[in-house]
C-alpha cells in the first residue's frame, strides 16, 4: 500500500470516531506532558546545584593533610614544598595551587558610607592565603600579590557570598545590590590576631586593610582569599606556623583522571577532600530520587494511555469489521490491514507526544513567569527552574508515538486476521 494511500485511510477512520481519536491524544499528551515536566524541573534544579550552589569543578582535587596519619611517623603525610612538588609531578596534574590558612583570628569592622547607604557592622573574618595561579583567567596575577608590609591586601570574594548578599542580606537591611565589578577596589578594615569570640589571642594584633581585586568561585566561602605570600608573612608575625599548608588545590588536565590521581594522593599518606562533591551529589541524588518518582507515575499514565489507545483500536476494528473484510476481499494483505491500524495509532501518539511535550513547556513557561513575579528574591534563584534540552523534546515525542504503538499492536492483530468470507457472509 503506497504512503498517500495509507494516509488517506487513516484519515477517514479517525474522522469517522473522531471523539475517540481525542481522548486517545488526551491521554497520551497528559503522560508524556507529565513526565516532560518533571524531568525538565529535576534538571533544571540539579543544574542550579551542580554549578551555583556546589560548583564543585571536575578538574579539580582538593588535597589536605589529614588529621591522623601513619605515613607522617615515617615522614609521609605532611603538606611542606617536598610534598607540594611530588603532587606537581603526579601524571595528569596540570597546575598544583597551595594553600594556607591565616593561622590566627581575625575581625573586620566598618563603619561608614557603604555605596551610598551609612553602614556600621563588625564580623569575624577568617583568610585563606592561595597562589595566584588558582585565579588565572579570572583576576590579573600582577593584581593579586603581596604589596609589602603596610600596604592594602588584595583579596577575593566569593561569588556564592555576593548572591547570598543580593538576595538575602541587602534586601533585608534595605542595602544596595553590588555586582563584581562595583566591589572591585572596596577596601574595608581587617585586624588579624583578635577576635570577638575568644576570650583571648596571644601576641599583638595585626592591625590592615583588605581591597577586593575581584570575584570568583573559587574564592573562600566563609571569609577571604588572600595571596599565600601574605598569608605566611602574618602567620609568622603571628608566631603561627608559616611553613606546612593547610591544603593543595591539583587542577587537572582530564576529568577522567579524578580517580587515578586521588588514589595515588593517598598512597602518599594524604587525603582528598570531598566534602563540596559530595554535599553537590546528596542534593542531586534528593532531587534525582524526587524526579525519578514522579516521572515514574508519569510512566504509569502512559501505560494508562496505550490500554486506553488500544481499548479505542479495538472498539474500532469491531466496528468496522465489515469495511476491512471489503478490504481483504479486494485484494489488501494481512500486512496492509496491520499496517493501517498501526498508523491510526502511531498518528494519535505522535499528535498526542507533540502536545504533551509542548503543553510542558508552555506549563514551564507560566510557572517561571509566575516565580519571577510571585516570589521574593533568595540566594541562587534561578532566571529558570527547568532545562528543556532537545534530547527530553524528542524523547516525549518519541514515547508517545511508542506508547501508541504498543497499544495498537493488539488490535492490528485482530483486523489482520478477519476472515472477508465470514465478514461478508453476515
Amino acid at each position: 500500500m503506497r504512503v498517500a494511500s495509507l494516509w488517506h485511510l487513516v484519515r477517514l477512520s479517525l474522522r469517522r470516531d473522531l471523539r475517540g481519536a481525542l481522548s486517545s491524544t488526551f491521554g497520551v499528551a497528559m503522560g508524556v506532558g507529565t513526565l516532560v515536566f518533571f524531568v525538565a524541573l529535576g534538571s533544571g534544579v540539579g543544574r542550579v546545584v551542580r554549578e551555583q550552589i556546589f560548583p564543585a569543578e571536575a578538574r579539580l582535587v582538593q588535597v589536605v593533610s589529614p588529621a591522623v596519619s601513619v605515613g607522617a611517623l615515617f615522614g609521609g603525610g605532611a603538606l611542606d614544598d617536598r610534598a607540594v612538588a611530588r603532587l606537581a609531578a603526579l601524571d595528569g596534574v596540570a597546575h598544583a595551587h597551595r594553600r594556607m590558612n591565616v593561622r590566627v583570628p581575625s575581625v573586620s569592622s566598618f563603619n561608614g558610607d557603604f555605596f551610598g547607604q551609612r553602614l556600621r557592622m563588625g564580623m569575624e573574618l577568617p583568610a585563606v592565603g592561595v597562589d595566584p595561579g588558582l585565579f588565572a583567567g579570572e583576576i590579573p596575577p600582577e593584581r593579586f600579590v603581596d604589596r609589602g608590609e603596610g600596604e592594602s591586601i588584595p583579596g577575593v570574594i566569593s561569588s556564592r557570598v555576593l548572591e547570598i548578599y543580593n538576595r538575602s542580606f541587602a534586601p533585608a537591611r534595605g542595602l544596595p545590590n553590588l555586582s563584581p565589578r562595583m566591589l572591585e577596589g572596596f577596601t574595608a578594615p581587617v585586624e588579624f590576631n583578635r577576635s570577638w569570640v575568644a576570650s583571648r589571642t596571644t601576641g599583638p594584633s595585626i592591625p590592615s586593610r583588605v581591597e577586593v581585586v575581584g570575584v570568583s568561585p573559587r574564592g573562600m566561602l566563609a571569609g577571604v582569599t588572600i595571596p599565600l605570600d601574605v598569608a605566611r608573612r602574618i602567620n609568622a608575625r603571628a608566631g603561627a606556623d608559616a611553613e606546612s599548608y593547610s591544603g593543595v588545590t591539583l587542577e587537572l588536565r582530564d576529568p577522567s583522571d579524578v580517580p587515578r590521581v586521588s588514589e595515588a594522593v593517598k598512597q602518599m599518606g594524604l587525603e582528598v577532600d570531598d566534602s563540596e562533591r559530595e554535599l553537590a551529589q546528596t542534593a542531586g541524588a534528593a532531587v534525582l530520587l524526587t524526579t525519578s518518582a514522579l516521572a515514574f507515575l508519569s510512566l504509569l499514565i502512559c501505560v494508562l494511555a496505550a490500554v486506553n489507545i488500544a481499548h479505542a483500536l479495538s472498539a474500532s476494528v469491531r466496528a468496522r469489521a465489515k469495511e476491512l473484510g471489503v478490504y481483504r476481499a479486494v485484494g489488501a494483505t494481512r500486512g496492509a490491514v496491520k499496517a493501517l491500524v498501526i498508523a491510526e495509532g502511531a498518528l494519535l501518539g505522535l499528535v498526542g507526544g507533540a502536545v504533551g511535550t509542548l503543553g510542558a513547556w508552555l506549563l514551564g513557561f507560566a510557572v517561571d513567569l509566575a516565580a519571577q513575579r510571585m516570589l521574593p528574591a533568595f540566594p541562587f534563584k534561578p532566571d529558570s527552574f527547568f532545562l528543556f534540552p532537545l534530547w527530553l523534546c524528542a524523547g516525549g515525542v518519541l514515547l508517545g508515538v511508542l506508547a501508541a504503538l504498543v497499544g495498537s499492536f493488539g488490535p492490528a492483530r485482530r483486523a489482520a486476521a478477519t476472515d472477508p468470507a465470514q465478514v461478508l457472509a453476515g
